[in-house]
């Protein structure tokens, strides 16, 4: 009685050894001959965040004179900001350091991140991506206000908005 039971637990054993690898390539999606799309979609993707990093770097070169420019200091002062945004100081500063070495403007990353900080209630904190394209463009234009509320003018008190209708006295 012992033969067959150790008959069938080889022969349960050797069907398991042979089918448990493609069952788990299987569940995590891998088939041999389905890598060269998903490596041909990758390389496409990995090409265009290229060239999208390479336009937002010539953009920022055009736009922002000086040393801010240059694309060292792009690439350090933004995360600079986002990391001072997110309160992450110790790299923050380790980053700032860096900045300086290369010999980039220190009023710049005050100007872009007083920019990012009055128009933080723009930026979704779910969204990380909302934060870099705030970074990048309070990086692009430090002075931008925010779109929803319009600076008053110095010495003025804000207004609160009138409701639709509603007649001005």
């Amino acid at each position: 009685m012992s033969l067959p039971f150790r008959l069938v637990f080889a022969a349960l054993l050797a069907t398991t050894s042979l089918t448990l690898p493609n069952a788990v390539a299987a569940q995590s999606g891998e088939t041999k001959g389905g890598d060269k799309p998903a490596a041909a979609q990758a390389t496409a993707d990995a090409a265009k965040e290229a060239q999208r990093q390479a336009d937002e770097f010539a953009e920022a070169a055009r736009v922002v004179s000086g040393p801010a420019g240059n694309p060292e200091c792009v690439w350090l002062g933004r995360r600079v900001v986002g990391l001072l945004w997110r309160d992450d100081m110790d790299t923050a500063f380790r980053h700032l350091d860096l900045y300086d070495r290369f010999g980039c403007p220190g009023p710049h990353i005050q100007a872009a991140f007083r920019c990012v900080v009055r128009q933080g209630s723009s930026i979704d904190p779910k969204s990380p991506q909302s934060l870099n394209a705030r970074v990048h463009a309070c990086w692009l234009n430090p002075a931008a206000q925010a779109a929803a509320a319009p600076p008053a003018a110095p010495g003025t008190p804000a207004q609160p908005a009138k409701p639709a209708g509603t007649p001005g006295k």
